[in-house]
């Protein structure tokens, strides 16, 4: 059996993304890291891969800063790594994205399960996932919480996927593209030598050439980025007793007409 993962690096959580005066997004010096969604991708594929004797290859597209997201997943303990680039794929819409992305699994071949985390927080998007799966002809699994069988001799997969209205149970065949929740597991951390190891590897990089694809017409283009206008407030303080403080708040609120 053989598992591809897709991740990237996006800023920390916690850095300060702005946009510059020339338009472009920057996070400063804040430093990146993993896609947290794909954390919990990256372990699925090296447990299914276990279970199955089989292999796992971690794929990223995009430009050289993710080359850190994918030396974290081989010192995870993914066996292999490549980066897809080309200068076509600057700015390019979702499908753009998802062309590559499936050309890159056919170019890695005989693929079982391809794995995403749910979405990317840079963009907070996941179409270029149910896109992958398209143009794949494959099924698409989303929000899965759990993997609960797979059938290696028939090719099947048996998923719990984390619904609003609960939970919902469904078979199908493979290859196929699931997207995972945080539900499925708990991410292992790198070990030292696994760092060590990855620190020293070469990482391939695809071109569109060498996945023998050109990218279709952009459906979308990004008209620009704009910093949000700041928030302004202010705070009123309301003193009294428990029963005169719920008087004036309510008396406040029906003011405000919020009731």
């Amino acid at each position: 059996m053989h598992v591809v993962v897709f991740t990237r690096s996006t800023p920390d959580t916690t850095a300060k993304v702005e946009v510059s005066a020339a338009g472009a997004v920057t996070w400063g010096d804040a430093a990146t890291v993993v896609n947290p969604w794909d954390e919990y991708a990256l372990e699925e594929a090296i447990v299914q891969a276990k279970n199955a004797g089989g292999k796992t290859t971690v794929i990223s597209i995009g430009a050289e800063m993710h080359n850190e997201s994918l030396k974290h997943s081989l010192a995870m303990g993914l066996d292999e790594a490549v980066r897809v680039w080309d200068g076509a794929l600057e700015n390019s819409d979702s499908l753009a994205y998802a062309t590559a992305a499936a050309a890159a699994v056919q170019k890695v071949g005989a693929v079982d399960l391809v794995i995403f985390g749910k979405e990317s927080v840079d963009v907070g998007t996941d179409q270029h996932i149910y896109q992958t799966a398209r143009k794949l002809g494959w099924t698409m699994l989303s929000y899965v919480s759990k993997i609960l069988a797979v059938d290696y001799a028939a090719k099947t997969i048996k998923v719990e996927r984390l619904l609003e209205e609960g939970k919902q149970i469904v078979t199908s065949q493979l290859p196929a593209v699931i997207s995972v929740m945080k539900d499925i597991n708990e991410p292992r951390y790198p070990s030292f030598i696994g760092i060590r190891k990855a620190s020293k590897a070469v990482i391939p990089v695809w071109s569109l050439a060498d996945l023998g694809v050109a990218l279709p017409a952009a459906q979308t283009r990004v008209a620009r980025f704009m910093n949000l206008p700041p928030r302004e407030g202010k705070v009123e303080m309301i003193e009294g007793s428990p029963e005169e403080m719920a008087v004036k708040l309510v008396d406040r609120l029906l003011e405000e007409k919020v009731l």
